[in-house]
């Protein structure tokens, strides 16, 4: 799972190319860092009720750590960022809950499985847990209060706009916008084509 998670991200960043895809992608290896960090700091280690001899060490968990940044960061991204068209009813608040549910559910699955396959005492994992969330609301913190408010800016320099990169946070919901666009866009061509065939 963590490394589809990653997969996602580089493939999300190479064709949105959207600052805040890429400033939580940013938070998500700076956890990585963080958990490597701990690991070698701590030097605890795993579990010996398998018969394969590790040699790294387990405390915290890297999968749950990494699982649980991406949950606690994504539940914190629907409930403030998060805008559906049309409006604010009950689908809107079943969206939300579902995708919070989802995520949350998905982490701790990939936690268990640690422990199940005996690579992690519960300590490691709940550890990792813990890390993980604290590090995502401190993460998301930094991006809607100090990252966020440059966005703009950062889109303007020479780099960016060389890349394509750019700054979607004024549009409440991007889906609905790329949609409506394109659809406009596509009959605009459609007209257009058909004009110059009865020319």
């Amino acid at each position: 799972m963590p490394m589809a998670i990653i997969a996602g991200f580089i493939t999300l960043i190479m064709f949105r190319r959207d600052l805040h895809t890429i400033t939580f992608f940013a938070g998500l290896l700076i956890n990585e860092g963080l958990n490597m960090v701990l690991k070698y700091t701590i030097r605890e280690s795993r579990p010996m009720h398998r018969k394969t001899q590790y040699t790294e060490y387990g405390m915290p968990s890297s999968h749950s750590q990494l699982m649980w940044f991406f949950a606690i960061y994504s539940a914190y991204f629907t409930l403030f960022r998060l805008h559906r068209y049309p409006g604010k009813g009950l689908y809107y608040q079943l969206h939300k809950v579902g995708i919070i549910l989802t995520v949350v559910t998905v982490a701790a699955c990939v936690a268990y499985s640690r422990i199940y396959l005996m690579y992690h005492t519960w300590a490691q994992i709940g550890w990792g847990a813990v890390v993980g969330a604290l590090f995502a609301t401190f993460w998301f913190v930094l991006t809607e209060y100090v990252f966020t408010p440059r966005f703009q800016d950062i889109a303007a320099w020479p780099i960016c706009e060389f890349l394509l990169i750019r700054d979607t946070t004024l549009i409440p919901n991007i889906m609905w916008f790329e949609y409506t666009n394109s659809r406009q866009e596509t009959r605009t061509r459609s007209r257009k084509l058909a004009s110059l065939k009865t020319q």
